[in-house]
């Protein structure tokens, strides 16, 4: 089967009275967005993923899905059914066999949720998240009771909600201009039948304030697993004029020898994260015999690192990297470091220390033959 998700993300969030989408506001150090696509790209079961993003956004989206190998973003729509439909149209071309139509803001869809939803699928066209109505409901005009509900029949819809392709696609065409609220009213009004999953208090959406410090509290809350995890690295000087250390070019009478674009800093700092979590180090994911990571940018090889920690819905407390070197000389070029790494891992500024030192002439540093660099991860698991 091919099961393809989308994410729909292009909304203005003005309920939560940021200057951006809420989407791509950062909580537990990353942006919303990235969570939910983190947790869907994790699960075997889904063979793409696509985002529905409103294009003035572009830059911001980039940032929160950065390396994570995606589809590319399709514009949204002026309603959200619009921007669901469009995201269906969009894929189309890829012969999906089922979809996930997922909330952007909804950061903790769990695996097992996933899966669920998925069994659904084999006897039903359509299958939604949804969660019992527990509390006694009351129906009120104009600040008084008119009438108690029978609570025993009613569920609060959430998502991921996931259908056949054609058929969903063919609903949202039928509905387009309705303005629904969900693409299960969407699937109902076109006659689709549509299996309730149970899903979970925990994946709820953030809309307000108060729902974004639930979902910071709930990141905390859950990981109380500090882990700390070093890096060490070293490259040779040899032919060219520039030379990149964490993630910026400076110009220089040498360039750095290695495989890919020799960046001592973000090897030394993607060996400290993998360390931390336990998950080998740069050379596993990346080794130096493949050519496919020939000159390849060091980036990537730092965000593939972020990216496991989000996997196990882990959070980058803070990294420190020590450059040693007599030259180039790194303090002219700190503030840039600073904020090239924290874009690269999606972390405030302030969560990132770039520091350097010499060896006062000892050494190969010393005799200016390379560049060290060491560093330090601080990771947060549950």
């Amino acid at each position: 089967m091919r099961n393809f998700a989308l994410v729909v993300a292009a909304g203005k969030g003005t309920r939560l009275g940021a200057a951006m989408p809420k989407q791509y506001l950062p909580l537990g150090g990353v942006p919303l967005l990235r969570h939910s696509l983190v947790a869907l790209k994790a699960h075997p079961g889904i063979t793409g993923i696509a985002a529905v993003i409103n294009p003035e956004f572009l830059e911001e989206y980039e940032k929160a899905a950065a390396g994570l190998d995606l589809l590319p973003p399709i514009a949204g729509g002026a309603a959200r059914q619009d921007s669901a439909r469009n995201g269906l149209e969009g894929l189309q071309h890829l012969d999906p066999d089922r979809v996930f139509i997922h909330d952007g803001a909804r950061p903790f869809v769990d695996h097992d949720l996933i899966g669920r939803l998925l069994s659904a699928l084999d006897t039903s066209p359509g299958a939604i998240a949804a969660v019992p109505i527990r509390d006694t409901v009351k129906r009120g005009i104009g600040g008084r009771v008119t009438e108690t509900l029978d609570r025993s029949a009613l569920w609060r819809a959430q998502t991921p909600q996931a259908f056949h392709f054609k058929p969903i696609l063919e609903a949202h065409r039928a509905a387009a201009g309705q303005d629904l609220t969900d693409d299960a009213d969407v699937a109902e009004r076109f006659g689709l039948a549509v299996a309730l999953v149970e899903g979970s208090e925990e994946n709820f959406k953030v809309t307000t304030p108060e729902d974004l410090s639930r979902a910071e509290l709930k990141l905390a809350s859950c990981q109380a697993d500090i882990r700390t995890g070093m890096g060490f690295d070293v490259h040779a000087f040899g032919p060219g004029s520039s030379l990149f250390l964490c993630g910026v070019e400076i110009a220089h009478a040498q360039g750095l020898v290695g495989h890919s674009d020799a960046d001592v800093g973000l090897h030394a700092l993607t060996d400290a994260i993998l360390g931390a979590i336990g998950a080998g180090d740069i050379g596993f994911y990346f080794p130096p015999s493949d050519p496919k990571w020939r000159g390849a940018p060091s980036w990537k090889f730092l965000r593939h690192a972020a990216d496991l920690v989000a996997e196990r819905h882990g959070a980058i407390a803070h990294v420190d990297v020590t450059l040693i070197c007599e030259r180039p000389k790194i303090g002219p070029h700190r503030d840039a470091m600073t904020a090239r790494v924290a874009d690269i891992l999606g972390i405030a500024p302030g969560r990132v220390s770039i520091k350097a030192t010499t060896t006062e002439k000892l050494g190969f540093t010393g005799r200016e033959e390379g560049i060290a660099a060491q560093a330090v991860a601080t990771i947060r698991l549950p």
